[in-house]
């Protein structure tokens, strides 16, 4: 096939989507992530799927910023879900075995009031 490959960012933030739109479970990421980023998936994922997204949410841009030389990006992407647009970043780490992985995410800011106050 003459399938195009995804830059690893993008490709990262379409699987994000999947399970935070509620398409694909979080156990999905378990292999792709480290750190906190499960945790918050899996606190993340049951609200924003639960909120409605009404249609699937798009991924609409995706750029990435690189940090520590190769071995860190910092992405920021923007979702359309019908008239609406939520912002989500995420921190992809390169391992040792040269693989990336997801280090953190938030969703609309929700990542740091995620577990803790009221919901504005």
């Amino acid at each position: 096939t003459n399938r195009r490959t995804l830059p690893v960012h993008t490709a990262y933030a379409e699987r994000l989507v999947a399970v935070l739109s509620g398409e694909r479970p979080v156990h999905s990421m378990l292999g792709l992530t480290v750190g906190e980023a499960y945790d918050q998936l899996v606190r993340l994922a049951p609200r924003t799927a639960a909120r409605g997204f009404g249609p699937r949410p798009v991924l609409r841009r995706c750029a990435a910023q690189p940090h520590s030389g190769d071995t860190v990006l910092e992405v920021f992407a923007s979702l359309a879900a019908g008239h609406r647009v939520r912002a989500l970043a995420f921190r992809l780490e390169r391992g040792p075995d040269h693989r990336w992985r997801c280090a953190a995410v938030e969703l609309d800011g929700l990542g740091r009031l995620v577990g803790g106050g009221p919901q504005p």
